[in-house]
């Protein structure tokens, strides 16, 4: 089926003035029946219903009813295809594209959507969901590259891609100018409206070219904390003179905070940072100073190299009085993910610093779209099958997914490698613009009703596969097919072809298939064909002879009885057997079965006695039995665990631990090193793990080995692995049922492996979860599996999500004294996150150690890990993915903090040149990060 086609003819001219401007605005109301004028603003919107044969519209519970935008969603499927909006513009003219979305409550109890977002070619954001109820805003700031701009969604890692809305609004000819624009796109990170009198944002009418300024008010979640003491709101209604390009609007400058202690100070997370950035402060004194009063203040945070520290601001000079514009601003500055940033005003001056607004835009690579000689290829064979369903593909045809008939190279940009059209009804002839396609390696267009001659393939020297059988194409065959120096098929039979075959096709070592061409000959062949006929009728019979002999041969050997293999007798251990079976079941006390794989090495009680001394070290007690120190003949180390007492339960265990680790094998599990059965002796015996559990470490004594940030993390991605492979790398998978810090253990590396497989259960691929008893540790079950008493592997996934909290803030799962009796480690942690008080949940051993964008990142995958519904948690490979990206953040944090170190002891000074400017040509040097192939090379604006 071909990729979802949307395209918006919406034809966008320049404009002098913003009113002519907002005549462009295109509004998109995705998923609305009709379009419609936004009463509240004037504005025309369009509906998108009618334009996909895809997609689904979703009426959602908002708590915005009275916005017409936020009625409704289109959702589109969780597929390997990507979905694209298409908007015409004009090149080179600088837009801001805005998509948003609110997920609502639609009642269907799917889990949160998590997807990217693609503008063109270039990854714009991953669409994260954990509010229903909240608007997500995504901007782009573009100069367009061509005359028209994809907005693609794709790559569902939970739940369906959905977009809300889409709108285009083309922005003054000044605006927004970088000397980067050509290479980079902007995206939006912030934009902040202080001293905002409401917590609603500032946007169109106010804002002529329909930017969104959020209030300083709106302090969700992760968004603008850490207000300094004595920080005052101010305002005022004489209008604010504008002379400078970025055109902020006089509602947003008609407000302001001041810090009257001397200080100004706030807080901000960027998502998808650290990154470069262009950052602008937007300034104006709004109260009317008198005579011997003055405003002069500084930056101190953050701190920037170079001495732009030091710059002294006093607004009403700098911007030539009062009631006026200033916009001090960074072209190039590298910012981390939490931008802490203060004002303090300087010794000379009576008042405190003042700030209107802020905005921060990330940099981010274009990303080159496929080569523009190969796509003009594919729009011409699309335009030989008009009305067929494999055209509607938009989009790049290679990025973020390549379309379904073609196949693409990983260069930059892509170049098409494939192209499969085989039987799709193509009319006319082969385009000639083929011959361009220096990449292409097969082409598959038979089975149509192509005409005409074979073009020019000369200068594809990488085509390795051609297939032009079953179409009506004439003329003779290239001589020059036979040179190509990689091709190993040509197909062209039942064609028109006509004429001598190139005798180079004939000697080359090549499939060629050339029969159906009454006309096509081989050099000399006229002469011959007599003798072909005659041979070809006698070999025709001796094949139908062969074919009869090869039938009774047949026969006969199948009315023969088929031989039955000897069985062998089965004793009563788990040594026995050779049953092929899928499971395994207690026969009676003291015999086992297994499920007919390879099982663990038997060891006799009396090896067992010998290796541990009689069983003189007890080193751990689990939910098994005792566990004692042993070392075996061979010198190896090892833990030997003794089922307690007899009983039904215990041998239920005994089977599943034997019968699991004997078939899965895995670095993060622990392994069975064997097991004794003897007489009414159950043992097991694993590699000793010389560092305890994790629980130890975390929770004991103050002679435990203290594990440092960075080795919790590596901790918590070695037992995300093990679980995850026993998720998605065993068939049928496995479900541990028992996951908490006393069954993570930590071998002599302080590599952790998960352990303790007694109540384990293996699942069905024909069902959606199993029907279970609820067992595990108080602390860590899933409540939902207590209630429904149905296991799913998202049951480990909370008790993973309880570890980690115990891994962030050294506190136990479950205790009355630290939590109250009505509380756990889930709802304290899971309070003081929503209130964006993260740190108040860290260990007081790991204070002042942690990055806080790592913090952050941990923080949220543990607390989407304990979400009360199942299908809201991720899955353990995604959590795996989230700690690695963890590491990856704190690991680049940690050299870049040695680096600057050793460059300081060297030298005593920061080695590295970087620079930058203001928009009033205030020399600053910053951090010049590389920014996937290049880095920015800041100049004057």
């Amino acid at each position: 089926m071909g990729l979802i086609s949307c395209i918006l003819i919406l034809f966008l001219h320049s404009a002098p003035s913003a009113l002519a401007q907002v005549n462009e605005f295109i509004s998109i109301d995705c998923g609305a029946t009709s379009d419609y004028t936004d009463p509240s603003t004037g504005l025309q919107w369009i509906s998108d219903t009618g334009l996909f044969r895809h997609g689904t519209v979703v009426e959602i519970d908002s708590p915005n009813r009275d916005i017409s935008q936020h009625w409704r969603r289109r959702d589109f499927p969780a597929d390997s295809k990507k979905y694209c909006y298409t908007l015409r513009t004009t090149k080179r003219r600088r837009y801001l594209v805005r998509a948003t979305f609110q997920y609502g409550n639609s009642g269907n109890g799917d889990p949160y959507p998590k997807f990217q977002l693609y503008l063109d070619a270039t990854m714009w954001s991953t669409v994260t969901i954990f509010d229903a109820s909240r608007v997500y805003v995504e901007e782009m700031i573009v100069k367009a590259p061509s005359s028209l701009i994809n907005v693609c969604l794709c790559c569902a890692s939970t739940g369906s891609p959905f977009i809300s809305t889409l709108e285009l609004r083309p922005l003054n000819l000044s605006m927004y100018t970088t000397d980067y624009e050509d290479d980079f796109f902007l995206n939006v990170a912030a934009r902040v409206n202080f001293g905002a009198p409401t917590k609603d944002a500032v946007r169109y009418p106010d804002d002529p070219y329909d930017r969104i300024w959020n209030s300083d008010l709106e302090k969700r979640q992760n968004y603008l904390v850490g207000v300094a003491t004595g920080t005052e709101r101010i305002s005022t209604s004489k209008k604010i003179e504008m002379k400078t390009r970025e055109f902020p609007p006089n509602k947003v400058m008609q407000t302001a905070v001041v810090g009257s202690g001397g200080s100004l100070s706030y807080r901000l997370n960027l998502d998808g940072f650290p990154a470069n950035a262009r950052a602008y402060a937007y300034l104006a004194e709004i109260e009317d100073l008198g005579i011997n009063e003055t405003r002069k203040f500084k930056m101190e945070q953050p701190h920037v190299p170079g001495g732009y520290n030091n710059v002294v601001v006093n607004i009403a000079e700098n911007a030539n009085g009062s009631y006026t514009l200033y916009e001090p601003s960074y072209m190039n500055i590298s910012l981390d993910f939490v931008l802490s940033f203060s004002f303090v005003k300087t010794q000379d001056s009576t008042r405190g610093p003042l700030l209107n607004a802020i905005e921060i835009c990330k940099y981010v690579q274009i990303i080159p779209k496929t080569d523009n000689k190969d796509a003009i290829v594919l729009d011409a064979f699309r335009d030989i099958s008009k009305g067929s369903n494999w055209t509607h593909a938009e989009g790049d045809p290679c990025i973020p997914t390549n379309w379904e008939w073609v196949a693409c190279s990983s260069s930059s940009p892509p170049r098409i490698t494939k192209i499969v059209l085989s039987g799709k009804k193509l009319k006319s002839e082969i385009p000639i613009e083929i011959k361009y396609m220096e990449g292409l390696k097969e082409l598959w267009l038979d089975g149509n009703c192509l005409t005409g001659q074979i073009p020019d393939l000369s200068n594809l020297i990488n085509l390795t596969i051609i297939h032009l059988e079953n179409n009506r194409l004439t003329g003779p065959i290239p001589s020059y097919l036979g040179y190509l120096p990689n091709l190993r098929e040509l197909h062209v039979q039942n064609n028109s072809f006509r004429g001598e075959i190139p005798s180079a096709l004939l000697t080359k070592r090549l499939i060629f298939n050339y029969g159906g061409n009454p006309e096509l000959f081989q050099k000399g062949e006229h002469s011959k064909n007599l003798k072909l006929i005659i041979g070809a009728s006698f070999g025709a019979i001796v094949i139908i002879v062969l074919m009869l002999s090869g039938s009774s041969i047949l026969l006969c050997n199948c009315r023969r009885p088929t031989p039955q293999p000897k069985v062998s007798e089965t004793s009563n251990s788990l040594r026995a057997t050779s049953k092929p079976s899928t499971a395994y079941s207690l026969v009676r006390p003291g015999s086992l079965i297994d499920d007919g794989l390879d099982v663990a090495y038997h060891i006799t009680f009396s090896e067992i006695e010998e290796a541990t001394l009689n069983f003189s070290k007890q080193i751990g007690r689990g939910s098994f039995g005792p566990v004692y120190y042993g070392k075996l003949k061979d010198e190896k180390e090892v833990a030997v665990k003794i089922l307690a007492e007899e009983s039904i339960q215990g041998n239920q265990q005994f089977v599943n631990e034997v019968s699991l680790l004997s078939r899965i094998h895995h670095k993060n599990l622990v392994p069975l090193v064997g097991y004794c059965e003897e007489a009414s002796q159950r043992i097991l015996v694993y590699e000793y793990m010389h560092n305890g559990t994790l629980r130890d470490h975390i929770h004991g004594s103050g002679n435990q080995k203290h594990v440092d940030w960075l080795s919790r993390l590596s901790i918590a991605e070695d037992a995300a692995k093990g679980l995850d492979y026993l998720h998605t790398g065993c068939n049928p998978s496995i479900i541990h049922r028992d996951v908490k810090t006393s069954n993570i253990l930590l071998d002599i590396n302080m590599r952790a492996k998960v352990s303790d497989f007694g109540l384990s259960r293996q699942t069905d691929e024909n069902f959606t979860h199993v029907s279970s008893l609820a067992c595990g540790t108080v602390g860590y079950l899933d409540p939902e599996y207590y209630r429904n008493q149905q296991l799913t592997e998202k049951s480990d996934v909370y008790s993973f999500g309880v570890v980690l909290l115990e891994l962030i803030s050294g506190r136990k799962p479950f205790s009355a004294q630290d939590y109250g009796p009505e509380w756990n480690i889930v709802h304290w942690a899971r309070s003081l996150i929503h209130k964006g008080d993260v740190t108040s949940i860290v260990d007081p051993t790991l204070a002042g150690t942690i990055k806080l964008e790592c913090l952050w990142r941990i923080a949220e995958i543990a607390i989407l890990s304990v979400e009360k519904h199942g299908v809201s948690r991720p899955k353990m490979q995604e959590i795996v993915l989230a700690i690695q990206e963890t590491i990856k953040i704190e690991k680049e944090n940690k050299k870049r903090n040695y680096l600057a170190a050793s460059s300081s002891r060297e030298d005593g000074s920061d080695k590295l040149q970087h620079s930058s400017t203001s928009s009033h040509d205030h020399p600053i040097n910053i951090e010049c990060l590389d920014l996937s192939t290049r880095c920015l090379n800041p100049s004057a604006r």
